[in-house]
């Protein structure tokens, strides 16, 4: 991993936001593209978020030479195209006395993507944070591994514990865990010890930071010269009808919050750049026009559902197209040596 630019070592990050299979198939196309570039190979930790975990932590748990990655890449796809998980999982879960509907939802994750793979299995892979909501702090919550470090999770309050034997599926769940949808992961003491909480609950990632770009600014740790973002989150949009229903009002408010905090990462990520304090920004959001191969792209892409289920040809076929277009687009303009 890594790249070297002018003899000297260059690390890459990569961001993939929350959005349901809208934003898995969108970030596959993000890894597609990478890997046409000679660039997948090289990326040196991922942030997922939601959707983006599903993908990063499955690619993760498969990184290997040309020839893995590309058959994870394939199987990726194969599973976004064919499976639907939130309805099964919601009536599974309120059926099953024994579990809840996050449980459902991270056994089927278990069976179909990860096959009881713990995060010590990362180990060899690159850095990945697997990024959920703590409802007892309101902070990020990660859980980490890759990169040949200890596998941990925790945040900066409540400090961090050992994590080399938690469930993969279990991380991808509570990170994907939208509410009200899925209930929150609850997390025993005897798994993360602390001294404020018996426990803690975890939720969606997205309702901190759906881009994940949180572990992309820690230069002390993550020492990353590159950050790219790749965006297949639900800007909010011109509304010719509004709510007046005051229950929706809760659903617009959180939607109205996450384009706060998006927009707010991206001048986040510009300042610290321009002041010396972090990497190269290249930022491509699913609405964006700027390096779209067909006109309409953007508005299709846009368009498209941020659930969990399976989408069809038309819908995965332009994420994935235009996924890789802008993230080309974004590196000839902001970062060409990289493609030298």
């Amino acid at each position: 991993m890594s790249i070297k630019i002018d003899d000297e070592e260059r690390r890459i990050g990569l961001a993939l936001s929350g959005g349901g299979f809208r934003a898995a198939a969108y970030h596959l196309g993000t890894f597609r593209k990478l890997h046409e570039l000679d660039l997948l190979k090289k990326i040196d930790l991922f942030s997922c978020v939601s959707g983006g975990s599903i993908a990063g932590a499955f690619l993760c748990s498969r990184w290997g030479n040309t020839a893995a990655l590309e058959k994870a890449l394939d199987e990726l796809e194969q599973y976004l195209r064919t499976r639907s998980i939130a309805v099964s999982s919601f009536i599974a879960g309120a059926l099953n006395p024994f579990g809840t509907r996050l449980d459902a939802l991270a056994a089927s994750y278990d069976a179909h993507l990860f096959s009881d793979k713990r995060l010590a299995s990362l180990s060899n892979g690159p850095r990945i944070y697997i990024n959920s909501t703590n409802l007892s702090t309101g902070n990020m919550f990660f859980y980490v591994a890759g990169g040949e470090e200890p596998e941990e999770m925790g945040e900066h309050e409540l400090g961090q514990s050992s994590a080399s034997n938690q469930n993969i599926s279990t991380a991808v769940a509570a990170s994907s865990a939208f509410p009200p949808v899925f209930p929150p992961l609850r997390v025993s003491e005897e798994e993360f010890p602390n001294e404020h909480t018996e426990y803690v609950t975890l939720t969606d990632g997205g309702i901190y930071d759906n881009l994940g770009v949180n572990p992309l600014m820690r230069v002390d740790r993550n020492r990353l010269h590159y950050a790219l973002v790749s965006d297949g989150g639900k800007p909010f949009q011109i509304k010719n009808d509004p709510t007046e229903s005051a229950s929706t009002v809760l659903i617009e408010a959180i939607g109205i919050l996450m384009e706060q905090v998006r927009g707010l990462q991206f001048a986040r990520m510009e300042l610290a750049y321009k002041a010396g304090r972090g990497p190269v920004p290249m930022w491509f959001s699913i609405d964006s026009q700027d390096g779209q191969i067909n006109p309409g792209d953007a508005a299709f892409a846009s368009s498209i559902g941020t659930n969990l289920k399976r989408l069809q040809d038309s819908e995965f076929n332009v994420l994935t197209r235009h996924a890789g277009a802008l993230c080309e687009a974004r590196i000839k303009r902001w970062a060409p040596e990289l493609l030298l």
